[in-house]
């Protein structure tokens, strides 16, 4: 019983329900599984309604966008007309990624795939848009994947590489314990003290509101979250 309830609770851990688990055992085992269900719905719960918030309020936002972006249009061609025009698709972008947020704690399902052949299929992405990305030295692991959740998380990680570098290379190593998903590139690389920052949402490095950068602080942010959901983690290291 206790081992079922280790293996409940790391099965929560990394986003995958655990619809036959019920209390048994001693008395005390039975009491702390009942404690982890109900914690295991408040979460749940708690997790449902944050993300419906952000969503309606993410949605909300864009009528009143669309009638300024109307009236705007009417208004000529200035400089103080530009800058309306640049402001609004700086906060377009910004409800965007909101929304990409928002998905990326969506209810989508885990299901049993080969790693390798969905980064093959994500790295294919990239060749067709005739980009140096590559696949190199994938090991065969097959887990549990929320498969277009992954797939955002790589393609934030890639395009975040591409951006500030010529050419990248992802790899997966496997252990018995873990597999290592590796995104390598040739850029100029991250400051040392600002490799935990990054993370942070809305976190930039670029701190100009200069809007040919793309971004606005959050493809780093999602992709630990969509890492940590499969229960795993993310870290940024200096490039070989």
């Amino acid at each position: 019983p206790i081992n079922r309830l280790a293996e409940a609770a790391d099965a929560f851990g990394r986003g995958v329900d655990s619809p036959g688990f019920r209390p048994s055992g001693a008395r005390e085992v039975r009491k702390a599984a009942r404690a982890f269900i109900v914690m295991r719905e408040r979460i749940s719960r708690q997790v449902r309604t944050r993300t419906d918030m952000l969503a309606g309020i993410s949605h909300d936002l864009r009528t009143p966008l669309t009638r300024m972006k109307l009236q705007i249009a009417m208004l000529g061609d200035d400089d103080a007309t530009r800058e309306l025009k640049d402001d609004v698709q700086q906060m377009e972008h910004m409800i965007q990624e909101y929304l990409d947020f928002v998905r990326g704690e969506g209810g989508e399902e885990a299901v049993r795939v080969s790693l390798r052949d969905l980064l093959a299929d994500v790295v294919e992405d990239y060749r067709r848009l005739a980009t140096n990305v590559e696949l190199k030295d994938a090991a065969m692991v097959q887990a549990d994947i929320r498969v277009s959740a992954f797939r955002r998380m790589m393609h934030n990680l890639i395009d975040n590489a591409l951006r500030y570098s010529k050419q990248c290379e992802v790899s997966l190593r496997a252990t018995v314990n873990y597999c290592e998903v590796l995104v390598d590139d040739d850029g100029p690389g991250i400051p040392l003290e600002k490799r935990q920052e990054v993370f942070r949402p809305f976190a930039r490095l670029d701190t100009s509101r200069n809007l040919k950068t793309p971004g606005v602080g959050l493809g780093l942010t999602i992709a630990r979250d969509i890492t940590q959901a499969h229960g795993g983690n993310i870290s940024l290291e200096t490039s070989p």
